[in-house]
């Protein structure tokens, strides 16, 4: 079995208050992606709670974002009208969960190859691409280049080199 992993392609990361024009950019490469897609498609939703600017990554962060709840939080809706399962909230830029959820898949039917696509490259696609590889190390593991965005181009750029270098193939 195939899986696709849709990180974080939530309103505020696209168009709200962390949201780039890149980010806007990858909208219809990510839709095109997930419905030509044969296999199980996960979705993350980066999640916080009205006490985000307390947080450490509020004090590092200050900018409130993906407020549980809120339409920000959303993921796009022509994006969420293509993905059946609900989505896993992560309140960390690597989710647990996803991996637990990935282990139990690969324990009933064998996953051949998992593909991330989403936001940001440099911090959650990354963040949940090696939390993945340490997981489950002999499944091969993609990222989408054409599918994923970063803060800037530059560290975008950076993230998908530590990846290459971390054997998780670029596409």
């Amino acid at each position: 079995m195939d899986v696709l992993i849709v990180v974080d392609m939530q309103n505020d990361f696209i168009d709200g208050t962390l949201g780039t024009k890149e980010a806007v950019a990858i909208v219809p490469n990510v839709v095109e992606r997930i419905k030509t897609f044969k296999g199980l498609i996960l979705a993350t939703r980066d999640t916080h709670n009205s006490d985000y600017l307390s947080t450490q990554e509020g004090r590092k962060l200050p900018v409130e974002h993906c407020i549980k709840g809120s339409r920000g939080w959303n993921i796009r809706e022509e994006i969420s009208a293509l993905i059946k399962e609900e989505p896993i909230d992560k309140p960390t830029f690597g989710s647990r969960e996803l991996a637990d959820r990935l282990l139990t898949v690969n324990m009933e039917e064998a996953i051949e190859s998992i593909t991330l696509i989403g936001l940001c490259t440099d911090i959650c696609v990354i963040s949940n691409a090696l939390l993945l590889k340490a997981f489950l190390p002999e499944v091969p593991l993609m990222v989408d280049a054409s599918c994923c965005a970063g803060v800037t181009k530059e560290s975008h750029e950076q993230a998908l080199e530590a990846m290459k270098m971390c054997q998780i193939q670029i596409l």
